[in-house]
């Protein structure tokens, strides 16, 4: 539930009919304000809002730009832009060693847990994994966008594959990494 309430913006944003872009970008730069004040209010540190800081300031400079010229050119690139800051905002967060799926998964993790070696390798793992699903989705979609295809069906697979497939892989991952920790404990045993 995490990683939707955390790319709930980007959803938003994407249904919104492209005609209407600057009312999809405010209504998703509003929703990552509101989801930044709610997650901080119920104790969340910045390391859990590290996508959520960076939809707001993308959107706010989105929604800025669509406002001043709804005909703008960078409408037509605005969902391989929206993959593309996505890509840059998680692959800052690996190359700083902050993974931002750490602040997530502590969320649902026993605090014990939060230094462990394995914890933050799953973590840089399933982070990278988002990072090149973001990266891959931005330039198809960027192909997409010069052929004269922004906005279509095919591009809007493009996206749902850009969040299904991490997803996918991070509920897959998780559930392998933690049946061989259960493995290695029975063995021990």
């Amino acid at each position: 539930m995490s990683y939707l309430r955390t790319f709930l913006p980007w959803i938003v944003f994407a249904v919104v009919p492209s005609g209407d872009w600057q009312w999809g970008a405010l209504a998703a730069l509003v929703l990552s304000v509101a989801i930044i004040a709610q997650q901080k209010r119920a104790g969340a540190g910045f390391d859990a809002l590290v996508i959520e800081a960076g939809s707001a300031v993308f959107f706010a400079v989105l929604a800025a730009v669509a406002f001043a010229d709804p005909h703008s050119g960078v409408h037509d690139y605005s969902a391989a832009l929206s993959s593309g800051t996505l890509a840059v905002i998680a692959g800052v967060s690996l190359a700083v060693g902050r993974p931002f799926t750490l602040g997530i998964a502590k969320r649902t993790t026993p605090r014990e847990y939060w230094t462990a070696r394995p914890f933050i390798r799953i973590n840089t793992v399933i982070t990278a994994a988002w990072t090149a699903a973001f990266a891959v989705t931005a330039v198809v979609l960027a192909v997409l966008d010069h052929a004269g295809h922004a906005h279509t069906t095919p591009a809007t697979v493009v996206q749902i594959a850009g969040f299904a497939v991490p997803m996918v892989f991070t509920v897959r991952y998780v559930a392998h990494a933690q049946a061989k920790a259960r493995a290695a404990a029975q063995a021990a045993r």
